[in-house]
């Protein structure tokens, strides 16, 4: 069974719109990392203001969706799940938002011999996030294949934690040249990047439960 029919055709394709933008954050976020740890500030602002207004419009579309699937009770079984995964996806794009907005404002000093970590680290977490979208897509037309989409968001989620445990294993047990409230931004920097793929993990639980729920 898809819950993609005729009904619901409009709906879909808002969905779809919805999740473009979250899809496009992703790689705007990463090049605004690339660009941050090259120094390249002009750069950097301008993959700033995309993701602004990416998430400006993602917003705009959750509440489109949210507003009407309640308002004409479409899909009325499945609505809660729906409006939920929309709700972790938006949570995502806020993030990547939060957290460009964060390195603008705090400007945090990231010694070189870091960046190639720094850039492993940003890879891994944003491909947990990026395998999400095709799983979330196929929600809705094919959700007999959702949970094997899913799949390597659990691998990179996992490799992410593991670079990020590496990264911080440097920091404080062997960069001695660097003061703690240093290592301590550091960290937090760190963090707010592998929280990327702690939200793509917790939507793919979200999503693999609600294909097996429709496929029963």
């Amino acid at each position: 069974m898809a819950v993609f029919t005729r009904t619901t055709k409009n709906l879909i394709i808002r969905i779809d719109e919805f999740i473009d933008n979250v899809e496009l954050g992703l790689l705007v976020f990463r090049e605004g990392i690339k660009a941050y740890l090259e120094k390249d500030e002009e750069a950097f602002l301008r993959h700033l203001c995309k993701l602004d207004t990416l998430e400006s419009n993602a917003d705009k579309l959750q509440r489109s969706i949210e507003n009407e699937m309640i308002t004409h009770s479409i899909l009325p079984q499945h609505r809660q799940d729906v409006i939920t995964l929309i709700d972790e996806l938006d949570e995502i794009i806020d993030v990547l938002k939060s957290s460009l907005n964060e390195y603008n404002i705090e400007k945090p000093e990231i010694p070189v011999s870091l960046n190639k970590s720094f850039i492993s680290l940003a890879d891994a977490s944003l491909f947990a996030a990026e395998e999400l979208i095709p799983a979330a897509r196929a929600y809705f037309r094919a959700p007999h294949t959702v949970r094997e989409k899913l799949l390597k968001v659990y691998y990179f989620e996992s490799e992410t934690d593991k670079i990020s445990k590496s990264m911080k294993t440097t920091i404080f047990q062997e960069m001695n040249e660097l003061d703690l409230a240093r290592k301590a931004h550091l960290r937090y920097i760190i963090n707010h990047l592998e929280n990327i793929s702690d939200l793509a993990q917790k939507a793919a639980d979200l999503l693999s439960g609600m294909a097996i729920k429709l496929t029963m």
